[in-house]
């Protein structure tokens, strides 16, 4: 099916928007760092999502800590705790102090539930409905077709894809360029919906697609696309972009 607008596929991101780890692991990092008697505001717990959402579309930073920290993951996500220590206004030598405290602690207490909202089912029921064409690309390493089935959500979509699978991770157009040619379409018949400004509307846009931000927290209010913060709003959100 295709509207007047040419759409005929919905790609969609996974982690964050279709799925969610509830709670999110920042809100339980910054109330750590609260509880040890730093001082954080809403503005500081705002440019630290901000920054999460940077670091993880594929940085410098993230390639840097990923080729020093290849095969120790503790010392990862120390590193990955300084980082966003200092985001939240740390000064640079207690975030080096406190970087193991707190990366010990969100390996221990973070223990999240994995959902899919209910108005995300309620969309991918109306869209597959309407005749589009679904599927999910993500920038995970390895296939996921089974946290597809572990959410009941595998059937509406023709076919998933992992940014390892392909060797490029957004916001590189490969894996987009790599879904459009499974799917035998144009970059402007599809749309890409995802969570994180910097990998999904800056990837998608380098490949031709047209994005909407699913932006709930209102992390992006000066977002340069289409945006939504419910997946009520998609099926008439695609029909008007």
């Amino acid at each position: 099916m295709s509207f007047s607008n040419g759409i005929k596929a919905i790609f969609f991101d996974l982690d964050g928007t279709l799925r969610h780890s509830v709670p999110h692991s920042g809100d339980i990092f910054t109330d750590y760092v609260a509880s040890l008697g730093l001082r954080v505001n809403y503005e500081d717990r705002v440019r630290a999502m901000r920054w999460e959402y940077l670091y993880w579309a594929n940085s410098a930073d993230l390639r840097d800590d990923l080729l020093a920290h290849s095969s120790d993951t503790e010392n990862f996500w120390i590193e990955y705790s300084r980082r966003r220590l200092i985001v939240l206004g740390v000064s640079p030598a207690l975030a080096v102090e406190l970087s193991r405290k707190v990366s010990l602690h969100m390996g221990e207490e973070y223990k999240p539930e994995s959902i899919v909202l209910e108005d995300v089912r309620r969309a991918l029921v109306e869209l597959q409905q309407s005749g589009y064409l679904m599927a999910v690309l993500s920038n995970r390493d390895k296939p996921f077709h089974e946290t597809l089935e572990k959410h009941s959500i595998h059937e509406f979509f023709v076919f998933s894809l992992a940014a390892g699978e392909v060797d490029s991770y957004k916001p590189e157009p490969g894996l987009f360029e790599h879904a459009l040619k499974r799917a035998g379409l144009s970059a402007q018949e599809a749309v890409y919906v995802g969570d994180n400004y910097f990998a999904d509307v800056v990837g998608s846009r380098r490949a031709g697609l047209r994005p909407v931000l699913y932006d709930p927290d209102i992390i992006f209010p000066d977002a340069d696309c289409a945006t939504i913060r419910s997946f009520d709003e998609l099926n008439s959100i695609v029909k008007s972009i």
